[in-house]
């Protein structure tokens, strides 16, 4: 029989007779008409090696079982995916791979949201009757990305995600048989993305915790403990902790937070609107000196450690204005301590970051106002700041909506938007536009600079900025980073301004998120941050009152002497390969 379309085939599945192109796997066919197969180590256009065998499914006229997540359909095939044989394999080969994991699932980061886990609940697994052998090496937790090769399952996701999306590589399968195993064959090139531990289907890859040195700096007396919450943390703080959309609000996020015992709660994007004040006054002097482009954005350290580590002769091109995290840490050991009349010493500053990255970046050199004091003295993630807030039995449904405090928690929209992939490129341009002519721009003239999602390649465009053609690009993701600093080595590409976010969508889609099994969801978050923005009153760095008052009252003006010793950094040392923990560099 020839099919009337030569792009689509017509298949049978458990009965169905569907329609799917040509170009189809079984699995997509049968997922398109609802029909469910289980996977462990399949992500769509990502890792689809059938690796874990738990997606076998019988095709009649072939005697083996074949993994649907890679076996295209072809015309007239007739597939079955629940017969006696499949369910007895599929069980089998979980089985198997339970026998050499660690199964003490309890205290693992990834209890109730393991994918295996789930796995082995919907096929009735309660026991094992292999012998159990996993590797039982001490695990290394001072860096900031932990591995525990004793719940590896050898997926390959991790390697395919590092590999595809961030250009990096940094895992690899090596040996062979049953000494093969996962393991980081280029540990020095680790960005600190963490994307690796959100497409772990399992808690083999986790954030170091820092969690405890928090509490305990709450439970001291004689130390003032704040807290900043980065932008993208008010799109995800909820996902997991079952609130109704209404309950979903970044006043509800800052009391749950304030009841965890902190003394004042700032948010991040009032950093980031001086991140703007310093970054587009540095654009428009290096503009004005005829220093030759591009200036990348320094606001993503896993970007940072990526360019010096991978593209070292663009390194000079880098902005000297620190992270909004560094920032916001820096001016709370100085201008707020000022304000509070306190020792610096006594302040402890706590990062609620969407960032793997962030841990390492607050103890790099330079990230100290006062000698022998960090600016920051803890990052956690939100899934860490999830943990907390489920550790004190919190119920952030009953928990009235609270202001942050003044006025480290001021902001605008252009600060919002620092968390989605073309944000922080349009919100300079905003100021930069303001700073070169005096006036503001319509708050949505530099749009196209938007991502409408995670995309391959980057964005390019050109803008009129006070009679100066102005050349920008905006990509996300290392892979695409990598192919846009290459390309400009090349001098196949020339940009004046170029912002770069190591995770693919941005802080949105950051390696500290929540995890959501098979989903990648920084598109949805993105569009958060864009619509708080579009509300905002104010959605101009320059027009912030607090910002304005820091400067009036503190730094005098951007780039000033205090400003630059405050607020910019060379990023020395950024690729080192070293292990930091909450008391800085240890190896």
């Amino acid at each position: 029989m020839v099919e009337a379309n030569c792009d689509v085939v017509r298949v049978c599945i458990d009965g169905v007779m569907i329609e799917a192109p040509r170009t189809a796997t079984v699995l997509e066919a049968a997922r398109s008409a609802g029909i469910d197969i289980p996977t462990l180590c399949y992500l769509r256009e990502l890792n689809e090696i059938g690796a874990c065998r738990v997606c076998l499914v019988e095709v009649e006229g072939i005697d083996r079982l074949v993994a649907a997540c890679n076996s295209p359909v072809f015309g007239g095939m007739v597939v079955h995916t629940d017969t006696q044989r499949v369910r007895f394999a599929r069980r089998t080969n979980v089985q198997l791979i339970l026998s050499r994991h660690d199964r003490r699932c309890p205290t693992c980061f990834r209890n109730g949201s393991c994918r295996l886990q789930m796995l082995a609940e919907r096929m009735a697994i309660h026991d094992v009757p292999f012998p159990t052998r996993f590797d039982t090496d001490p695990v290394d937790k001072r860096f900031p990305l932990v591995k525990e090769p004793a719940k590896c399952i050898s997926c390959l996701r991790c390697v395919s995600v590092c590999e595809k999306n961030q250009a990096l590589s940094v895992w690899a399968l090596v040996d062979s048989g049953s000494r093969s195993r996962v393991d980081a064959v280029a540990k020095d090139d680790c960005s600190y993305c963490g994307q690796c531990i959100t497409h772990c289907p399992v808690g083999a890859l986790h954030e170091r915790s820092d969690i405890a040195p928090v509490f305990d700096a709450i439970s001291d007396p004689d130390t003032v403990v704040i807290a900043q919450i980065a932008p993208s943390v008010r799109t995800s703080w909820h996902e997991g902790l079952g609130l109704s959309p209404d309950m979903v609000t970044t006043g509800r996020l800052v009391a749950a937070v304030r009841k965890l015992g902190f003394d004042y709660v700032f948010d991040t994007d009032f950093a980031a609107d001086m991140t703007i004040m310093e970054e587009g006054s540095e654009l428009l002097h290096r503009l004005n000196e005829g220093v030759q482009g591009p200036m990348f954005t320094s606001c993503c350290p896993g970007w940072v450690r990526f360019l010096k580590a991978r593209h070292p002769g663009l390194a000079d091109k880098l902005s000297t204005t620190k992270s909004p995290q560094q920032i916001f840490g820096a001016l709370a050991k100085t201008y707020y301590a000022k304000l509070l009349d306190i020792d610096p010493a006594k302040l402890f500053v706590v990062s609620y970051m969407p960032c793997i990255a962030k841990k390492a970046e607050r103890a790099y050199p330079g990230m100290n106002s006062h000698e022998g004091i960090s600016d920051v003295d803890a990052v956690l993630s939100v899934r860490e700041l999830q943990r907390q807030i489920k550790s004190r039995f919190l119920d952030v449904s009953l928990l009235a909506e609270e202001d942050f405090d003044a006025p480290l928690g001021t902001a605008t929209g252009a600060g919002h938007i620092f968390g989605v992939t073309g944000g922080v490129m349009e919100a300079a341009l905003r100021s930069a536009f303001y700073l070169a002519t005096g006036e503001n721009p319509d708050p949505d003239a530099f749009a196209e600079v938007r991502y409408d999602g995670i995309e391959r390649g980057w964005r390019e465009k050109t803008f009129d900025l006070a009679g100066r053609t102005l050349r920008i690009a905006a990509a996300s993701g290392l892979a695409n980073a990598d192919a846009l600093c290459s390309a400009i080595e090349r001098g196949e590409a020339s940009y004046d301004f170029v912002e770069v976010m190591a995770c693919p969508g941005g802080c949105v889609g950051g390696g500290g998120q929540p995890i959501s099994e098979g989903e990648e969801l920084a598109e949805r978050r993105g569009l958060v941050l864009r619509g708080i923005d579009e509300k905002s009153v104010l959605r101009f760095s320059h027009e912030n009152p607090s910002v304005k008052a820091c400067y009036d009252d503190y730094l005098g003006e951007p780039l000033s002497e205090l400003a630059e010793r405050l607020l910019h950094s060379d990023h020395a040392d950024w690729s080192m390969p070293c292990a930091v923990g909450v008391d800085g560099p240890v190896g």
